[in-house]
């Protein structure tokens, strides 16, 4: 991975940007595309070895294409990252965190990747992942070496995007693609202390090789510096795609016009989940999360007041979940073996993941209904829940991020997804709803390590999340925050003193 060499003060400066900054910058002929990329591609030959973040680097075709400028497009040429997660791209082949899956090409690109180049963005490589996406870290076999969290390269950075939420917390690109069939955008966006944002199902694309993604569970995301650029990228890249299966919502006004102050936004009714279902444990720091969140929310003239946690049964969902991700890992792994002409082979899947294959090669089909049924019945009883209030606020994680190797997927597939359920027990449950989410990075431990909370909304409702996500922002700035870490950290990396 090689790029020209930038001066220090180039990549201090870029650091200060955010995605809306760049594009802005390089409209207004302030900066070139080329130079940004520069910047994005030594940030990361510098980090991508000690931290674990990227696979399928294309530098030279990237530096190539932003030579060549994108024009008065939304995102002019600001550097990008595609997850590793099978997002057909015609420039990044993937290998989902697989070594079965090891670079596979694309005759065609997917939809959303087709808008994310129409905006401009320029994807240089893929982010790191678990295998298949199914575990909340990243530390898939087939790399080498785990996705360390920036903060404490001892503790996960989160998955599957892990790789994205890590490189976002750096500064290599200021937002990067992710998508989230149980959390996986809010958990490394809450390991990594960034923006991490699901969108209502429906509102980006998912085809054209398929309408959905574990039973309407899984949706494409953004994780990002800051509010404002995961509400202009899902405003650049959303709408309906002709022949998907499911509408796409239709917000009151776009999500960057929702979240411009004095707007004349009303008073919001805002309740709080601080328990958890099974009486499920939850960290103290996670709670002072949610009551300082919450605290905040009401200075703001909000009104804010406990909510009974929906009434559904917890165990039924995380065993429907199992069967889901089951199936998509059979799915998926007979479709590349029958493209291969083999049997699977045993050093072809991680154990819990291989355990998952076999279990959902025997799932029946009234199983399979019966898993799609349970997570409707799910959406119902959240959404009847929150019939009285506007937004939830919930711990986005149980814990504080966990420590490399406590996640990994082990053991029998249940007893992992088990595990998994018990860490992000607040995140899948909005996948089954279908509402949009969002990891907002308010708070740290005295040691500096980021406890997020989660915001949810109403199903179509992803510019009430979005506008409240900013509010919060504003009032609790996170960005100076993370802005001081990337340059503590890029002057620590590079050996450059204060």
């Amino acid at each position: 991975m090689t790029s020209p060499t930038m001066q220090s003060s180039d990549i201090t400066e870029y650091l200060k940007l955010d995605a809306v900054d760049i594009s802005d910058l390089i409209n207004r002929g302030k900066l070139s595309a080329e130079h940004a990329m520069q910047c994005a591609t030594q940030l990361a030959q510098l980090y991508d070895e000690h931290f674990g973040l990227l696979c399928h680097p294309h530098i030279q075709t990237a530096l190539h294409q932003a030579r060549q400028g994108c024009p008065q497009t939304r995102f002019a040429g600001v550097p990008f990252l595609l997850k590793d997660s099978g997002l057909a791209s015609q420039r990044l082949p993937s290998s989902i965190g697989s070594r079965l899956f090891s670079n596979t090409e694309y005759a065609q690109d997917s939809t959303l990747a087709n808008r994310i180049e129409r905006a401009g963005l320029i994807p240089f490589a893929r982010t790191r992942v678990s295998e298949l996406c199914m575990a909340p870290t990243t530390e898939a076999l087939c790399y080498g070496t785990p996705t360390r969290n920036p903060w404490d390269p001892t503790r996960s950075a989160g998955g599957s995007s892990g790789g994205a939420g890590a490189a976002v917390a750096l500064g290599l690109v200021p937002m990067a693609h992710g998508s989230d069939g149980g959390g996986s955008v809010r958990i490394p966006a809450a390991c990594c202390g960034v923006f991490g944002f699901k969108p209502s199902r429906g509102l980006l694309p998912v085809g054209p090789h398929k309408g959905e993604s574990l039973g309407g569970m899984a949706t494409d995301g953004i994780l990002s510096s800051t509010v404002r650029d995961s509400a202009a990228f899902v405003d650049a890249v959303c709408g309906y795609e002709p022949g998907g299966p499911y509408a796409s919502p239709v917000n009151q006004r776009s999500l960057s016009d929702s979240i411009l102050p004095n707007k004349g936004h009303g008073r919001l009714r805002i309740g709080v989940w601080s328990k958890a279902w099974n009486a499920l444990p939850i960290a103290p720091e996670c709670l002072e999360a949610v009551h300082a969140s919450a605290t905040l929310c009401q200075a703001l003239g909000h009104e804010v007041f406990d909510l009974p946690l929906a009434s559904f049964d917890y165990e039924q969902f995380t065993h429907a979940h199992a069967t889901m991700l089951a199936t998509a890992i059979a799915r998926s792994v007979d479709a590349k073996l029958s493209q291969l002409g083999r049997s699977l082979q045993e050093d072809d899947l991680e154990p819990a993941i291989a355990h998952g294959y076999r279990i959902g090669k025997n799932v029946s089909a009234l199983s399979y209904a019966a898993a799609v049924d349970c997570f409707h019945a799910v959406g119902r009883a959240i959404e009847q829940s929150m019939v009285h209030c506007d937004l939830i606020l919930s711990p986005a994680l149980m814990s504080l991020p966990v420590k490399l190797g406590t996640l990994i997927p082990t053991g029998p597939f249940p007893e992992f997804r088990r595990r998994v359920s018990e860490y992000t027990t607040f995140l899948a449950i909005i996948n089954a709803s279908g509402q949009p989410a969002a990891s907002l990075p308010l708070h740290q431990t005295i040691d500096k390590i980021p406890v997020a909370t989660q915001l949810i909304g109403h199903f179509g409702q992803d510019d009430v999340v979005m506008r409240l996500a900013a509010e919060l922002e504003r009032a609790a700035p996170w960005f100076p925050r993370l802005h001081q870490f990337r340059i503590e950290t890029y002057r620590a990396m590079s050996k450059i003193a204060p």
